[in-house]
C-alpha cells in the first residue's frame, strides 16, 4: 500500500475536486475567484523576485564551470538528436499557449488593456509586443530549465528516483524517503494535472471557437466535451507507442505545420513592419528587462490589476507546468552537458518565441489599425478573426487548428508520461494502463474546470495550484546550487 501512496492519495484528491466542481460548479467559481485574487494581492511581490531568481540561477549554470558536467554518466551519449530533442522542447513547453495567446495578447496589449494605461498608439504597439516577450521568453523558460536541471542532474547523474522529492534531498536529507517526500510527489502531481488540464481547456475552447467561427458549429459546452473526447483517443494511442515512437513523430510533424503556418502568415501578412517591430521590441526588451521583472506597481490600482491578470497569471502558469515539462524535458536530455542543455531550454525556444509573437501579434495590430476591429472578438476566436481578415484565411485556420490538435495530443501525451513517472516511484517507463488512467483524468478535469467557470475558472485554479509548488521550487534551487557548484569545482580540479 505505501508504494502506491502518492498514486492513490493524489487520484482521491483530483477526484474530490472534479466530484466538487461538477456538483457545485457555481460555489468553485467564486470560491477559487476570491481564493486567486488573495493570492495575486498577497504573493505578487513573491512570484516576481522568485521566477526572477529562477531566470539568474539559470544564467549562472550556463557561464559557471559547472556547465561542463554531463547530465549522465561521462561516457553517455544523448538518446536523441539535436533536431529532434529541440522539437521536443518546444512541442511540450509550449504548444497549445503560443497558438491560443499568438495573436491575442499582443492585440489585448495594444487596444483594450494596456501594461502601460496608454492604447492604440505606436508606443502602445511596441509596449504590447515588449511584455509579451516577457511573459513568454527568459523567465519562463527559467523556471523550466531550473526543474529539469535538477531532476536531469540528480537522476542521471547519481541514480536518484525521476521524482520531485528526489531534488529536494539536499534540505531535507533522508526525510525525502518518509512523509515530506510523498507532500512533495503529490503537490507535484496535483500542480501537473491542474496546469495540463488548464491548456487542455483553453486548446478545446479554441478549437469550439474556430469551427463555431469558420464553419458555424455552435459554441457550448457539449461541443467542448465531444472535441476532448476525440483528442483524449488520439493522444491515448500516442501515450500507448511510447516516447521514441508518439511524441517524436508528432513533435517533428508539428513543428513542419508551424514552420509553415509561419512563413505563410510572414509573407502574406505585413512583413517589413513585422520586421522593424521585432527589432524595435527586441531592443526594449533588452532595456526594459530588469524594470519588468520587479514590477508590481504598489501605487497604481489599475495597473496592478494589469499585473495581477497577466504577469502573476504566466508565472503561475510557468511554475504550474514546470513539474510537467521539466520532467519531460529532463527524460529527453539524457547524456547533454548543463551548459549546452541550459543554452537550449532558455535561450532557443525563447528566440523562436519573441518571433512568432511578433509575426503573428504585429500582424493582428496591423489588421486592427486597418479599420477591422479585432478587439471586439472574444479571446479564443481573435486569431481566426485576423487570419479571415486577409488572404487564404480559410488555408490558415485550419492549418493552426491541426497545429492545435496535434499540441494538445503531444501535450497530454508528455504529460501522461511524466504522471505515470510521479506515481510509479520515478520509473522512466511507467505502465501504459497507468498513463490512460492518468489521460482521462486529465480530460475530465480540463471539462469540470470549463463547466465551473470557462476559461475564469482554468486561471483562477492554475494560480492556486502553483502557490505551493513554488516553495517546493525554491527549496530545490538552493540544494541545486551548492551540490552543482560542489560538483563543478571538483571538475575544475581534475
Amino acid at each position: 500500500m505505501k508504494k502506491y501512496s502518492v498514486l492513490i492519495s493524489s487520484i482521491v484528491i483530483i477526484l474530490i475536486l472534479v466530484g466538487i466542481g461538477f456538483l457545485l460548479p457555481d460555489q468553485l467559481e467564486r470560491f477559487t475567484g476570491s481564493l486567486q485574487l488573495l493570492i495575486s494581492e498577497t504573493f505578487g511581490w513573491y512570484y516576481l523576485l522568485l521566477v526572477t531568481l529562477f531566470l539568474l540561477i539559470s544564467l549562472y549554470f550556463l557561464i559557471s564551470p559547472a556547465g561542463k558536467l554531463k547530465l549522465g554518466k561521462p561516457e553517455e551519449e544523448p538518446e536523441f538528436g539535436r533536431l529532434s530533442w529541440i522539437t521536443m522542447l518546444f512541442s511540450a513547453g509550449l504548444g497549445i499557449g503560443l497558438v491560443f495567446f499568438g495573436a491575442y495578447e499582443p492585440l489585448s496589449h495594444y487596444a483594450m488593456h494596456s501594461p502601460t494605461g496608454e492604447i492604440g498608439t505606436p508606443e502602445a504597439a511596441t509596449n504590447a509586443l515588449t511584455f509579451t516577450f516577457f511573459h513568454w521568453g527568459l523567465h519562463g523558460w527559467g523556471v523550466y530549465s531550473i526543474l529539469a536541471l535538477a531532476l536531469a542532474f540528480y537522476h542521471f547523474r547519481n541514480d536518484q528516483p525521476a521524482l520531485l522529492s528526489s531534488t529536494v534531498q539536499p534540505i531535507f536529507r533522508g526525510k525525502v524517503n518518509g512523509i515530506v517526500g510523498k507532500v512533495i510527489d503529490i503537490i507535484a502531481v496535483i500542480a501537473t494535472v491542474i496546469g495540463v488540464a488548464t491548456s487542455l481547456g483553453f486548446g478545446a475552447a479554441q478549437l469550439n471557437g474556430g469551427l463555431s467561427y469558420l464553419f458555424g458549429l455552435s459554441a457550448t459546452f457539449f461541443n467542448q466535451v465531444i472535441i476532448v473526447l476525440i483528442i483524449t483517443v488520439l493522444f491515448m494511442i500516442s501515450a500507448w507507442s511510447g516516447v521514441a515512437k508518439g511524441i517524436r513523430i508528432l513533435s517533428n510533424v508539428n513543428m513542419l505545420i508551424t514552420a509553415v503556418l509561419f512563413i505563410l502568415m510572414l509573407v502574406i501578412g505585413p512583413t517589413i513592419f513585422n520586421l522593424n517591430l521585432f527589432t524595435d521590441t527586441l531592443g526594449n526588451y533588452i532595456q526594459t528587462l530588469p524594470r519588468m521583472s520587479f514590477r508590481i506597481a504598489p501605487f497604481d490600482e489599475e495597473i496592478r490589476e494589469w499585473i495581477n491578470s497577466w504577469t502573476l497569471f504566466y508565472w503561475a502558469w510557468w511554475i504550474a507546468w514546470a513539474p510537467f515539462v521539466g520532467t519531460f524535458i529532463a527524460r529527453v536530455s539524457r547524456g547533454r552537458s548543463v551548459r549546452e542543455f541550459v543554452f537550449a531550454v532558455l535561450l532557443v525556444p525563447s528566440l523562436i518565441v519573441f518571433i512568432w509573437f511578433t509575426v503573428f501579434g504585429g500582424s493582428a495590430i496591423n489588421v486592427e489599425q486597418s479599420g477591422v476591429d479585432l478587439a471586439s472578438l472574444s479571446e479564443e476566436l481573435v486569431l481566426f478573426g485576423m487570419f479571415m481578415s486577409g488572404d487564404f484565411g480559410m488555408l490558415l485556420s485550419i492549418l493552426a487548428m491541426v497545429m492545435l490538435v496535434i499540441f494538445f495530443v503531444t501535450s497530454a501525451d508528455s504529460a501522461t508520461l511524466v504522471l505515470g513517472m510521479f506515481t510509479t516511484n520515478g520509473s522512466d517507463k511507467p505502465p501504459q494502463r497507468l498513463k490512460l488512467i492518468w489521460g482521462v483524468l486529465l480530460s475530465v478535469t480540463a471539462l469540470v474546470l470549463l463547466y465551473s467557470g470557462g476559461l475564469q475558472a482554468l486561471e483562477n485554479a492554475l494560480i492556486i495550484a502553483a502557490l505551493p509548488f513554488s516553495i517546493v521550487m525554491l527549496l530545490m534551487t538552493l540544494g541545486l546550487i551548492a551540490v552543482m557548484t560542489k560538483e563543478g569545482k571538483k571538475a575544475r580540479n581534475k
